[in-house]
């Protein structure tokens, strides 16, 4: 297939031509980017391409790339989100934020009395307690919703959940288990909230449900990448995948449908008991590869979420004075991991929140590059939120990537000024201008579901830097600007994935994948980048258009 797109203006990303108004497409790749005129020349040399001109009013420019989402995203649509934030679903369709503890309770309870079967789990989503002051959830609150069958409220960080009595039973904790997975009450007693992978798997396991097993069905990946769209991703993660044998086949059905509009980048979820079991299973992986789906990388999870007081931080800890965090990896099993997957040429990702989980994944980083030398290797630190200039400097001389969580400025940026950091260490939240000042890749992500997937307004919170009571965070070095921030959430993220190659910029032989948009990001105002609307997306020259958009 040959066609040529004219639009209003086309920002490429390519800094040899940053702007053009025409892209020619064959066969799912540009064969073209120019004016009008440059075009009509490959026309005359390629024979007459048709000319599309139902974009001309709009702003192209290379598709999205969101480096740190979970197919959860589409997962969690079929269970009930219970958020402080609104939220969109893949329909379209908007749920309203709960701003109380006792809304989140009358709202599980009015689904409770609606449904058939009041036996069957009733799960829950996108609730954090550090928007409330006073209390946090517990397992009365949950109660009050039944007390007949399991009731699970997963917060929006993944790292913790509530749960009612039965739920606590069930699992078989005790009040006098010194289990750390279980938080306690101030009289001994669980309160009903169950901490990282460990607590996580006890509480889930009283349900029957296997939430990880379900991501991997068709309409979750169906879900997911209609999200993606409506926000202009064309290719997005997966970053962390047990990736079982059976999901597979579904995956590679699914993904590759013409009407399936993205790209989809699964990480195998590391951190076995055997790393040269997953070194096998990811070397299986990439033999069944295709254009759109990848299975290229290993992703860890060394620690917890600082807003989940879960997170490993160095001196002085949390402003608060909880105790440290998690080590969901502890540090010499972390170390013997990253040598063994470095060793065997794999690219390692590694969620490290707190600065300790920081200086250790570094730590072993640096050992593995001893041992076995390779210069273009792009691990990379996810979230890395309180990384500091120092931290900045070593990732660089170790040839370290970050994909900062820029969101956190927005939704926690007030939590970490006055419980969880303080205003010093909070000032330099997810410090993507330090980062890049220090010459470190950067890209900047969403972690959907844990805040709604959406570029743009990645953005805008690495630009302006505002939390959602309208505090700012540092100061200009901290910032990205405008033209940084779409190349973090384009080239950046795709050099991350070991994909710059392939996509995050609109010239001739990468791939035709683009984002439709109704206005020029590097015309509006700084503050109005996150209200640009998408209009659709190019997957491959082939136009995906978003329903609001479709007139």
């Amino acid at each position: 297939m040959s066609l040529i797109f004219a639009a209003k203006s086309i920002i490429t990303m390519n800094p040899s031509q940053a702007r053009a108004t025409h892209m020619a497409v064959r066969d799912g790749h540009i064969l073209a980017v120019g004016d009008a005129s440059h075009i009509a020349q490959w026309r005359q040399a390629w024979g007459d391409m048709p000319i599309d001109e139902s974009l001309s009013d709009k702003i192209l420019m290379p598709g999205f790339v969101e480096g740190h989402t979970h197919m959860m995203e589409g997962l969690f649509w079929n269970y009930d989100y219970v958020g402080y934030y609104d939220r969109e679903g893949p329909d379209g369709n908007v749920i309203a934020g709960l701003k109380s503890i006792d809304d989140v309770v009358a709202r599980l309870s009015q689904i409770n009395q609606q449904r058939d079967d009041k036996t069957q789990p009733l799960i829950a989503w996108g609730f954090d307690p550090i928007f409330f002051d006073g209390r946090r959830m517990n397992t009365a609150d949950l109660d009050k919703v039944s007390t007949d069958c399991p009731v699970i409220v997963l917060h929006a960080s993944l790292h913790i959940l509530n749960t009612n009595s039965l739920v606590i039973e069930q699992a078989g904790v005790t009040p006098g288990d010194n289990n750390e997975a279980v938080r306690r009450d101030e009289n001994g007693h669980p309160s009903g909230e169950f901490l990282g992978q460990l607590g996580m798997y006890m509480a889930m396991r009283t349900t029957g449900l296997d939430l990880l097993g379900a991501a991997g069905s068709a309409q979750t990946l169906i879900n997911f990448a209609n999200v993606a769209r409506q926000t202009g991703v064309t290719t997005a993660t997966d970053l962390a995948n047990p990736v079982p044998v059976e999901a597979v086949q579904t995956m590679r059905d699914t993904v590759s449908q013409d009407s399936f509009p993205m790209r989809l980048v699964v990480a195998f979820q590391g951190g076995g008991a055997d790393p040269q079991a997953g070194i096998a299973r990811i070397q299986e992986l990439q033999s069944q590869q295709t254009d759109k789906l990848r299975f290229s990388l290993v992703k860890f999870v060394a620690d917890g979420s600082i807003q989940g007081f879960s997170a490993r931080l160095k001196f002085p800890g949390y402003f608060n004075g909880a105790d440290n965090g998690l080590w969901y990896i502890e540090p010499d099993r972390l170390k013997a991991l990253i040598s063994a997957y470095h060793a065997a040429g794999i690219q390692i990702h590694i969620h490290t929140n707190g600065d300790e989980c920081t200086d250790v994944a570094l730590d072993a980083i640096e050992a593995a590059l001893r041992e076995n030398p390779w210069p273009d290797h792009r691990h990379t630190l996810q979230h890395c939120q309180m990384a500091n200039r120092a931290q900045f400097k070593r990732m660089a001389k170790l040839g370290v990537g970050v994909n900062l969580f820029s969101n956190h400025l927005y939704y926690w940026g007030d939590a970490h000024i006055n419980i969880t950091m303080g205003p010093e260490r909070a000032a330099r939240l997810d410090d993507a201008g330090g980062a890049l000042a220090e010459n470190v890749p950067v890209a900047i992500h969403s972690d959907a579901p844990v805040t709604a997937l959406a570029p743009l307004f990645t953005a805008w919170c690495a630009v302006n830097r505002v939390s959602s009571k309208g505090v700012k965070l540092g100061g200009e070095t901290e910032k990205l600007t405008v033209e940084q921030a779409l190349y973090a959430i384009t080239m950046g993220a795709a050099y991350s994935l070991h994909m710059d190659h392939e996509i995050g910029s609109l010239e001739v032989g990468k791939r035709a994948d683009v984002a439709i948009l109704e206005a020029d990001p590097l015309q509006v105002e700084a503050a109005h980048l996150k209200d640009i609307a998408v209009y659709g997306t190019i997957l491959g020259g082939k136009v995906h258009v978003n329903k609001r958009g479709a007139k």
